[in-house]
């Protein structure tokens, strides 16, 4: 068993994401509507009664028992062949299923109730119904009982090895491993596109790539990263690298690496970090002569690249010649499952934790985890201390768990103003003591939306484009979520994207009907576009050449691990 390290002793709420109130607020509800309840009631009672009439006759042999509940298509927790051979399992299956759909839905109609508590509501029910299944449980699970079975308990023995040492990991807190941690190393088989940090600050570091044509295009592309995660999901190895695949397209290509904040950063806001991109803009123009830098921005970064190009617009300042936003919210009033973890009470709780200046990193994760709870805390329950087995090597679950802390002025900011307030949509966001507003932005801008993003959802991505009402809009969806649908090489020759030459439409549905639907990756669109709007070819330059190199990418401040400190 591993020795538990030195005890987490940050504060530590009893309901730390303000459940109560919500799951109060069903009660009375369901008080309230007692015909509703009772009628619900009786149609999961008749629902189960069925099932079990199927179920007996299925073991009489007087009828082939025809299933009354389907796990969807793509839920892994039902996949053992037990759990459709063998009646037992297969009606502990069909109970759950029916049951959990029935609890999902009392709690999403019965009643009246503000639609923000009913997508907080929605949430944490789901979450309650997924941990309650028969896959997360010893002895309800098939897989875990044959292994159980046949290695005379010993598949137990070693989960539990490994629950002390994810314990321990986590300083007392449970941290669920995903992936083996000793698998990956950044700069070793990580993040390995050739390039060198040119400039930093106690904020970032700046990498600018190395060229590998033998000319580029003059006007460089800055990226901004967002800083809730590392950067390096845009260069995971050189088969699924973004950073590389544009250096290889002739680009001349820059990107923030953010640090991993402690208490050094307790000082910094949302107006320091946008001045430090701003300051890195400088950089860029300085290492590579030109006038005007195309900027591209991913997720958090994209929304701090809006507020910082709607302020460039009030100023007058034209450093920036077109910008990319990929899964950029603006507009927060339905934005993903993350708004159902935010509200005033859970604003205080995450205050409380960020005493020390920054919010620890596993708190951040352990939310982004509860996204998508099945696959990303009970599937590893099952298969690291139930079955006992080692976590599988994979490089996107190594960079998914390599998670940062946040600077405490940073994130409240971002919390507060824009999925509790929506202030920047309503034209009341103030940075830098003036109020901004993304309808002054009028350069060429390429937004990218996934169409199965829950962490950004299309529909948003949408709304918060129609905002830059007067600039060169050009909107792309492409398939799959979040990452997938970002992270998508051509070579992969995977999912597809929908283009449409106008924004017309006034919601997503509505574009997606009329649009082209094109197989494969976005990115050609991207570079095609991107090419129009980066100048003239230059012979490639050396990076550093003017401002120095420090260090060699992906430098250092992306290797720093929480779970190391």
């Amino acid at each position: 068993m591993a020795e538990a390290g030195a005890r987490d002793e940050r504060p530590h709420h009893p309901d730390p994401m303000n459940v109560a109130p919500v799951f109060t607020e069903l009660t009375k509800e369901m008080l309230n509507n007692p015909r509703e309840l009772a009628e619900k009631s009786l149609e999961l009672w008749g629902q189960q009664a069925e099932l079990w009439r199927r179920t007996m006759m299925g073991w009489m042999g007087a009828e082939e028992a025809e299933p009354l509940a389907e796990p969807e298509r793509g839920d892994k927790r039902f996949a053992d062949r037990e759990w459709s051979e063998n009646q037992v399992f297969n009606y502990m299956k069909q109970a759950y299923l029916l049951s959990s759909r029935w609890t999902q839905d009392l709690a999403h109609n019965i009643g009246q109730m503000p639609e923000r508590d009913r997508r907080k509501l929605d949430f944490h029910m789901r979450n309650v119904v997924e941990a309650m299944s028969p896959s997360n449980f010893a002895a309800t699970n098939p897989e875990v009982l044959r292994a159980t079975i046949a290695e005379k308990g010993a598949n137990l023995v070693r989960g539990a090895e490994a629950l002390s040492r994810d314990i321990a990991r986590g300083k007392g807190k449970l941290l669920i491993s995903q992936t083996d941690m000793n698998a990956f190393k950044v700069g070793e088989n990580m993040a390995l596109t050739e390039g060198a940090v040119i400039w930093q600050d106690n904020v970032l570091q700046l990498i600018q790539y190395a060229p590998k044509t033998k000319t580029v295009w003059s006007r460089p592309l800055l990226f901004v990263p967002p800083w809730i995660n590392k950067y390096y999901v845009l260069d995971l190895n050189p088969k699924k690298s973004m950073m590389q695949w544009l250096v290889e397209q002739g680009h001349q290509v820059f990107i923030i690496s953010w640090v991993n904040p402690g208490p050094e950063q307790k000082g910094e806001t949302w107006d320091s970090y946008m001045t430090a991109i701003m300051t890195a803009l400088d950089k860029v123009r300085e290492e590579t002569g030109q006038s005007q830098v195309n900027i591209g921005s991913y997720c958090i970064g994209a929304t701090m690249t809006a507020v910082m190009l709607a302020h460039m617009a009030r100023t007058g300042d034209e450093r920036v010649a077109s910008a990319t936003m990929f899964t950029g919210q603006m507009e927060f009033s339905s934005a993903g499952d993350l708004q159902a973890l935010v509200d005033e009470k859970t604003l205080e709780i995450v205050d409380e934790q960020m005493e020390e200046g920054y919010l620890p990193a596993d708190t951040m994760a352990s939310a982004f985890n509860m996204l998508r709870s099945s696959d990303l805390i009970w599937s590893y329950v099952v298969q690291n201390y139930m079955l006992g087995k080692d976590p599988f090597p994979f490089d996107l679950l190594y960079w998914n768990a390599d998670s940062t802390a946040m600077p405490a002025k940073v994130h409240h900011f971002y919390l507060d103003r824009f999925y509790q307030n929506n202030a920047l949509a309503k034209g009341e966001l103030v940075v830098h003591g003036g109020k901004v507003d993304v309808a002054d932005i009028r350069i060429p801008v390429y937004h990218l939306a996934s169409r199965e993003d829950h962490i950004a959802p299309a529909a948003s991505v949408y709304r918060a484009a129609k905002l830059l009402v007067n600039a060169k809009n050009r909107f792309v969806v492409a398939g799959s979520g979040h990452i997938a649908g970002v992270v998508n090489p051509p070579a992969l020759g995977k999912y597809q994207h929908w283009v449409r030459d106008d924004m017309d439409a006034p919601d997503i549905e509505t574009w997606l009907e009329n649009a082209k639907e094109v197989p494969g990756s976005w990115w050609p669109d991207w570079d095609r576009w991107l090419k129009r709007r980066s100048g003239k070819k230059i012979p490639a330059p050396t990076p550093g050449a003017k401002l120095g190199v420090i260090e060699p990418a992906p430098g250092s401040y992306v290797k720093v691990r929480f779970d190391e400190k």
